[in-house]
C-alpha cells in the first residue's frame, strides 16, 4: 500500500515539475517559489516527522535538487517526543525522520547553508488533536511550505551561477520534535566543516505576517550581521518591501536572546545565523480593508498549527495574492544577497568574508 502511494505521489510530483518547465522558460521572480509551496502543501499534507507524507516530500525535494544538477541525498535520523493523554498520562512516540541535503561545491572549502524545515506540526496531546492543531490534514502552507518554496527557487536560479563558496541546501525535519533533525545534522558535521560554515540562512513561515523579519543569531558576530541582516534590510527598503529586525515576538527573538527554531541549533554552536521569517500571526498595523480581513481571519491567540487556517484555500480567501506577493518579495532580497555572499572579496590572510 505504501509503495503504491509512494509511486503515485512521485508521478504526480514529477508531472507538476515538468509543467513548471512548460509553463514558462523564465518564470517571474518568486513564481517558482509560490508554485512549489502550493504543490508541497496540497500534495503532501501532514508532513509530520516520520510520516509517509514526510518521506514522500523528502523524496520529491531530492529529485528537484538532482534535476538541477546538485549532489543530493536523504539522510534518516531517529527521534522521539512525549504525547499527553486527556488523563495526563505521558507516553514516548518514536519516529524516524528524513533530512534532505543538496550541495554544489564552490572554489573554496567554506560554505553557506540555506535551510528550511519540511515537517508540519505533530499533535503532542489529546488537547492538540481536539483543537485541530497539527495532524494528517495540516497543509502547512505558511509553516513551512513557503520556506521550502523559496529555498527551491534559490537552488534553481543558482544552479548555473559560479560561486567561490560552496552552497548547501538542507530541508530539515524534526523541528517539532525538539529540532532533532537539525541536531542530527550538526552532530554529524566535522570540526573542520563547522569552522568552514560561514553562515546558516533559515527560511520559515514567510506568508502571513505584515513584515518580513531578518534576524541574526545571538552569537553572530557584528561584522557578519552587517553583511547579512543589515544588507538584507537595506535591499528590502530600497525595493519598498516592509522589513524589520528583532520584533520581540515569541516565534522570533529580540536582540541578545537567540532564535527558537532550527536555526537555534547552529546559533548555540557558534555558527552565524540569518533567520528570514514573517510570523506575526496576531498582525501589526495595516491599512483599510485588508487589515480588517486579517484581524478577522487571524485573531489574537491564533495558532500557526491550526489545520483550518494554515492551508492554501484559507490563506487565498483572507489574504488574496499574499502568497505570490510575499514569495516574490523574499526572492527579490534573498537572490542578490546570496549571490553577493557566495562570491565575496576574499581576505588573503584567512579567506573569510572580507568586511
Amino acid at each position: 500500500m505504501l509503495s503504491a502511494l509512494r509511486h503515485s505521489a512521485i508521478v504526480i510530483a514529477l508531472g507538476v515539475c515538468c509543467s513548471f518547465a512548460v509553463f514558462a522558460k523564465e518564470p517571474a521572480l518568486g513564481e517558482t517559489a509560490s508554485l512549489q509551496a502550493r504543490h508541497l502543501a496540497t500534495v503532501f499534507p501532514g508532513r509530520m516527522t516520520g510520516s509517509p507524507a514526510e518521506m514522500l516530500s523528502a523524496e520529491y525535494l531530492q529529485q528537484q535538487f538532482q534535476q538541477w544538477g546538485y549532489q543530493s541525498d536523504v539522510r534518516q535520523f531517529h527521534s522521539r517526543y512525549t504525547y499527553t493523554s486527556k488523563e495526563g498520562n505521558k507516553t514516548w512516540q518514536n519516529v524516524t525522520g528524513s533530512t534532505v541535503i543538496a550541495a554544489r561545491e564552490g572554489e573554496l572549502p567554506e560554505q553557506i547553508i540555506i535551510m528550511a524545515h519540511l515537517d508540519t506540526y505533530a499533535p503532542h496531546s489529546d488537547s492538540d488533536s481536539d483543537n485541530n492543531l497539527g495532524g494528517l490534514t495540516l497543509q502547512g502552507m505558511d509553516d513551512n511550505a513557503s520556506g521550502l518554496g523559496v529555498m527551491l527557487e534559490l537552488a534553481q536560479r543558482l544552479q548555473h551561477v559560479k560561486t567561490r563558496y560552496t552552497l548547501r541546501f538542507i530541508a530539515t525535519s524534526g523541528e517539532y520534535t525538539s529540532h532533532s533533525g537539525a541536531e542530527d545534522y550538526l552532530a554529524r558535521m566535522s570540526a573542520k566543516e563547522k569552522r568552514n560554515t560561514l553562515l546558516v540562512i533559515n527560511l520559515s513561515s514567510l506568508i502571513v505576517g505584515d513584515h518580513i523579519y531578518f534576524n541574526s543569531g545571538k552569537n553572530t558576530p557584528v561584522a557578519v550581521r552587517k553583511l547579512t541582516r543589515d544588507r538584507a534590510l537595506t535591499l528590502a527598503r530600497q525595493l519598498g518591501i516592509r522589513a524589520l529586525t528583532s520584533p520581540g515576538l515569541s516565534s522570533a527573538w529580540p536582540e541578545g536572546t537567540g532564535p527558537t527554531h532550527d536555526a537555534s541549533v547552529f546559533d548555540k554552536a557558534g555558527i552565524p545565523v540569518l533567520a528570514v521569517e514573517a510570523t506575526d500571526w496576531s498582525l501589526g498595523q495595516h491599512d483599510g480593508k485588508q487589515q480588517r480581513a486579517k484581524s478577522k481571519a487571524f485573531p489574537s491567540g491564533t495558532s500557526r498549527h491550526d489545520v483550518t487556517r494554515d492551508n492554501q484555500q484559507y490563506l487565498d480567501h483572507w489574504l488574496p495574492g499574499q502568497v505570490e506577493k510575499r514569495t516574490r518579495a523574499v526572492m527579490k532580497v534573498m537572490l542578490p544577497l546570496v549571490e553577493d555572499l557566495a562570491n565575496p572579496q576574499i581576505s588573503h590572510t584567512n579567506k573569510k568574508i572580507k568586511v
